[in-house]
């Protein structure tokens, strides 16, 4: 078993630093990344906020990793019928065609993850393949219900081995540093001291946008920094209307997300009435795809006042062990049912790129949830955003290294001014604001929007976005630019989800139909 990884003490930046490919962030798609690049014969230099490996989405992620197994062709159509058939095909292709290589040769073979395996070794490595909803078959490598966890550790464990690769913790991506179309690397900020770093090649890695809500099954350390430092360096964005909520988190204080490996093995969802509901509202209940799971349950919850995940069918305790542990740690008698409710779970779109995770932008490259590659579309497959991050990633760090040989070309570009004026920002400043974006994010921007709600969370915060650039045009700091980040990012979500084609996760109703409850 692999130890967890322990953040060494972060370096102080006290002058530029020159790197061969400059990853931002550490969950799989960065680390797979830095890996590739590192293999291709570049340095690297991998910088995460993170200081802990709860601080990533990847060490979040329970289900698992899907794979191509004897029917590659029925894992390609899994998710085109999951995104509503608005994935692009070639995308998903090439994600289906390089998953069991990809999977073997890092998380198998290098890594070594633990996945469960069974005793009557029908599959030639004895793998326990799981199934999850909208799969045709069971395809699921998993750890528990904890997979994400025994990645990302053993992942930088084996990074911060690497001759190659150099890992800067507790360190923010600030800006870009961009000049006439190509990107240069990036001002980076560690324990208040700020500094350019530059880089043949630059590759965002930065996880979702979770933290743009109140209820997220990521951590709070997903606030759309790249997509929002892409996006005012001039990089296309696509997608962004498509915000797909996980039907299944617990629905107390401290919540977590119930897996849909549960609902796999055959948990079923009852409404407060004791009413088995899913059979009323797809063909495969309780395994119908996310987005109609979570509608059809927060549908219930309004209509019944609770929705609860009964695990009765499921040897849960056995096969589901950190679960149940959460559930007793929060006093949930999981034997009665686990309360349920929607929460915000993944992005679908992001900064547009293509097949090698390059953006419109010369030496700019993106992967993992912050990119959109096309093989979500409007709507995700279980179990596949780890396998998108792995197998873009791999893809990118070989570009991004290919790239890097040219060299750097920097002498011409200045890093954008580090300002450290005072305009007496007010205390609790960007904790208020955040309060107000999220706020109208849940009421406007959530599982339900109308047109209506839609043109008002745009004027809100464009508003908010202002209010906010008065502030970061002459201060620099971590917070404020989180703050910024997510500003624009929601502006960018509700601005397209205004125009975006209502399928999959941007499901617009009446006004009538949804209750208006913002206060913003």
């Amino acid at each position: 078993m692999h130890e967890r990884h322990t953040p060494s003490e972060p370096d102080v930046l006290d002058a530029p630093t020159e790197t061969d490919v400059l990853v931002v962030g550490s969950g799989i798609a960065g680390c797979a990344t830095a890996l590739a690049a590192a293999r291709e014969g570049a340095d690297v230099l991998l910088v995460t906020k993170a200081t802990r490996p709860e601080e990533t989405t990847t060490h979040w992620a329970q289900g698992g990793v899907a794979i191509a197994r004897s029917d590659p062709e029925s894992f390609e159509q899994d998710v085109l019928a999951a995104s509503a058939a608005t994935a692009d095909p070639e995308a998903v292709a090439v994600l289906v065609d390089e998953s069991r290589e990809a999977v073997e040769d890092v998380l198998v073979e290098t890594l070594e993850v633990p996945f469960d395996r069974v005793a009557d070794e029908s599959d030639s490595a004895g793998f326990d393949y799981a199934r999850e909803a909208a799969h045709s078959e069971e395809r699921i490598l998993h750890v528990d219900a904890s997979t994400g966890k025994h990645v990302r550790g053993p992942f930088l464990n084996h990074l911060d081995a690497h001759e190659r690769v150099t890992l800067r913790e507790d360190t923010a991506a600030l800006d870009l540093i961009a000049d006439e179309g190509r990107v240069h690397g990036a001002v980076v900020e560690t324990d208040g001291e700020t500094a350019p770093v530059f880089a043949g090649a630059t590759v965002l890695a930065t996880g979702g946008i979770g933290a743009l809500y109140e209820r997220s099954t990521n951590p709070a350390t997903a606030t759309g920094d790249g997509i929002a430092m892409a996006a005012l360096a001039g990089a296309d964005v696509e997608d962004v209307a498509y915000v797909q909520f996980h039907p299944t988190a617990y629905a107390g204080e401290d919540p977590f997300l119930v897996s849909e490996a549960v609902r796999g093995e055959g948990a079923l969802l009852w409404n407060g009435d004791g009413e088995r509901f899913m059979p009323d509202y797809h063909e495969d209940a309780e395994l119908a795809p996310r987005d109609v799971v979570a509608r059809a349950v927060a549908d219930e919850r309004e209509r019944t006042g609770e929705v609860a995940l009964d695990v009765g069918p499921v040897e849960f305790a056995g096969e589901f062990p950190g679960l149940a542990a959460k559930c007793e740690a929060r006093g949930v008698d999981w034997r009665e049912g686990i309360p349920v409710e929607p929460s915000e779970h993944f992005l679908c779109g992001g900064i547009a790129v293509d097949d090698r995770g390059r953006t419109d932008l010369d030496r700019l490259f993106a992967v993992g949830e912050c990119a959109r590659t096309g093989v979500h579309g409007a709507n995700r497959l279980a179990s596949t955003s780890l396998l998108e991050g792995l197998v873009w990633g791999l893809r990118a760090g070989e570009s991004a290294a290919d790239e890097s040989a040219t060299g750097l070309d920097h002498d011409r570009v200045d890093a954008p001014d580090c300002r450290d004026s005072d305009p007496d920002l007010p205390e609790g400043f960007a904790r208020e604001k955040f309060v107000r974006l999220r706020r109208v994010m849940d009421d406007r921007v959530g599982l339900r929007r109308t047109p209506e709600g839609l043109e008002r969370a745009t004027a809100v915060l464009r508003r908010l976005k202002g209010e906010v650039d008065a502030y970061t045009r002459t201060r620099t700091s971590r917070s404020l630019y989180e703050l910024r980040n997510a500003s624009v990012v929601a502006l960018l979500v509700a601005r397209e989800a205004m125009a975006a084609e209502p399928v999959g996760c941007h499901a617009l109703a009446d006004a009538e139909e949804v209750t208006a409850n913002a206060s913003d």
